[in-house]
């Protein structure tokens, strides 16, 4: 309510623009605008974000916002053979997938900064969140794996031997899952190394060591 609102727009705040791989719920790409884009700028960073993959999506799954409705969209669209599918209007969880990184994206990376007035600033912050995310941030419907790993195929880090560090326990007892056979003995001791991604302190990166 006036005088205490504020546009929606730099300096007050930055639009943020994400595509996310529905399969492995990788962040493909990420950028930031001054104001509401375009469909032009959408359809620009869309592009980009093609061009560094190297392939087209199937579909392309968003909002009901007029970047998408415009004609050029859809004949942009047409053009690359991708179909376009929306969410339904004001129906929370119609776009559940994005919807969901997007609270992510809030919760552990933006709502932790003091926000840059830079453009360049802000969009070198959310794409160190992108990378974190991406290489060592678990997701529970990926059942543990990172996107990455989803991605890209690779074997996940947590299906390899596991360390014991209960003495005497017996190997052949069931863990929690995935279940995965004992490295050496159990009993060992560890160590937690810690480290920031890009030196963020909102970016944890855990690691477990055997203890010298």
């Amino acid at each position: 309510w006036s005088p205490l609102w504020m546009p929606q727009c730099w300096p007050f705040c930055w639009w943020v623009a994400v595509v996310l791989d529905h399969y492995s719920r990788r962040a493909m790409g990420v950028t930031v605008f001054r104001s509401l884009p375009t469909s032009l700028q959408v359809r620009s960073f869309l592009g980009r974000t093609i061009g560094t993959v190297g392939q087209s999506p199937k579909y392309i799954i968003s909002d009901q916002g007029t970047q998408f409705q415009s004609e050029d969209f859809k004949q942009w669209c047409g053009r690359k053979g991708i179909r376009p599918r929306f969410g339904a209007v004001g129906q929370y969880g119609s776009i559940a997938i994005v919807e969901r990184f997007i609270q992510t994206l809030k919760n552990e990376c933006t709502r932790r900064l003091l926000t840059p007035f830079h453009r360049e600033t802000i969009r070198r912050e959310l794409l160190l969140f992108v990378t974190w995310y991406n290489q060592h941030r678990p997701h529970t419907t990926l059942a543990g794996r990172t996107p990455d790993e989803m991605y890209f195929a690779c074997r996940p880090a947590n299906t390899g031997p596991r360390y014991e560090p209960r003495l005497g326990w017996p190997r052949p007892a069931p863990c929690a899952n995935p279940k995965t056979l004992i490295q050496g003995a159990p009993g060992v001791r560890l160590e937690m190394e810690l480290s920031f991604h890009g030196g963020r302190k909102h970016l944890p990166v855990v690691a477990l060591r055997r203890a010298a």
